[in-house]
């Protein structure tokens, strides 16, 4: 049996004379750049993660770039955030001249431990009063603890963005006054960033991302930023980029969106499967399957928020560069998430960070592994994969 990582084959295929027609709309409005189709995207967006408002882009690292250059990040500022992530996440730091001050992981969600955030803080009031950001990464589809987070924000008086390529939709509970609500991601701090990459739970047939945030005055700059700083056109008080959004992916996009909850129901039943699987075949002396470290508190409501949507189904696994091969070879799609911790770039190695340790980052990238999860996948599938890791640790019991 062939158990691809992602297929998207499978998503398109209900949805294809939908996405033509509107793709073919966009085409003969002639409005090729930004227009009605992407602004209608924005208030979708915008309404789906809360509300505030959001601002369309090319891809979600223009997004980080857009939002980082909107909140004044640059040469001599420190920007607080996670060893462990996509290369977008530091590269845009760097990029803009500003320094990465990286701290460990939670070794159960693999987001950014909030003790260590403090931690860092409390350390060097000097090195803290150069801080110009926190950004936190929502990591393989659910939120970081944000309400921690935001305490830490409030009481250093520092900014927060949200890095949420990877959860649009999921959700995490916030205690305000004795009273507990459910935020969604990219909607809590002063703004947040997505990713509209194919692979995405709400994926584009190209790249998009977008910025959310409740700061008009903030919005209006990274408007303005996307469009070279441009305001009014071809008058420039400030340097910004192309960052627009296509209204050819605004368009698929919106004919996605309405489905995106269910997709992220598929993903949660696909996950609890494999829990029931694992647990079938004994495995817990081989692999740790993902925790939704939300699920206690959120199956207590109705309807039960997206606490977890599964952009990735990832497992710590023994022997997993070994596992991986063996998987491969059996046909199955897997991913590693993240093999090289950002703080190991070869492209940061002048800089000292090379010899820095996250100890529970660098576990992490030596022990995890990332399933198929896709919506679409069936049953046997599922049993496809849980037998053949099955199998594995069976071989290479000794």
């Amino acid at each position: 049996m062939q158990v691809p990582l992602l297929d998207l084959s499978k998503q398109l295929d209900p949805l294809r004379d939908e996405i033509i027609e509107a793709v073919t709309e966009v085409i003969d409005s002639t409005a090729y750049i930004l227009g009605p189709r992407v602004e209608r995207l924005e208030d979708e967006i915008a309404a789906y993660c809360g509300g505030g408002i959001g601002i369309g882009v090319a891809s979600g690292t223009d997004a980080l770039l857009a939002a980082l250059m909107a909140l004044g990040v640059g040469p001599g500022d420190l920007v607080l955030t996670t060893p462990y992530s996509f290369f977008a996440t530091m590269g845009c730091i760097v990029r803009l001249g500003a320094t990465p001050l990286f701290v460990d992981i939670d070794p159960v969600s693999f987001n950014i431990d909030p003790d260590k955030i403090d931690e860092a803080l409390a350390m060097d009031p000097a090195r803290t009063a150069k801080i110009k950001l926190i950004l936190p990464v929502h990591l393989y589809g659910q939120c970081a603890d944000m309400e921690r987070i935001m305490a830490v924000s409030r009481r250093y008086n520092i900014p927060v963005l949200e890095d949420a390529a990877q959860a649009i939709g999921a959700s995490c509970p916030i205690t305000d006054n004795g009273a507990t609500s459910w935020h969604r991601a990219g909607n809590i701090g002063t703004a947040g960033c997505f990713s509209f990459f194919p692979s995405k739970n709400l994926g584009g047939i190209g790249d998009g991302g977008m910025v959310i945030t409740r700061d008009e005055a903030l919005a209006e700059l990274i408007r303005i930023i996307r469009v070279h700083g441009g305001a009014p056109k071809y008058h420039h008080k400030i340097i910004g980029g192309n960052f627009r959004l296509d209204p050819i992916q605004a368009a698929v996009l919106s004919v996605k969106l309405p489905h995106l909850d269910s997709w992220h129901e598929a993903r949660r039943d696909n996950a609890d499967l494999y829990g029931r699987l694992f647990s079938r075949k004994g495995l817990g002396d081989f692999i740790i399957q993902p925790r939704a470290v939300y699920r206690a508190a959120a199956e207590l409501l109705e309807p039960v928020p997206d606490f977890h949507i599964y952009n990735q189904y990832v497992i710590r696994a023994k022997d997993r560069d070994g596992l991986l091969a063996f998987l491969v070879n059996e046909g199955i799609g897997v991913e590693i998430y993240y093999p090289i911790p950002l703080h190991k770039q070869k492209c940061l190695e002048e800089l000292g960070y090379n010899d820095l340790s996250f100890p529970e980052a660098e576990k992490a990238a030596a022990e995890t592994l990332a399933l198929p999860i896709y919506p679409e996948m069936t049953d046997s599938m599922q049993e496809y994969v849980v037998d053949r890791i099955a199998a594995f640790y069976e071989k290479n019991r000794d």
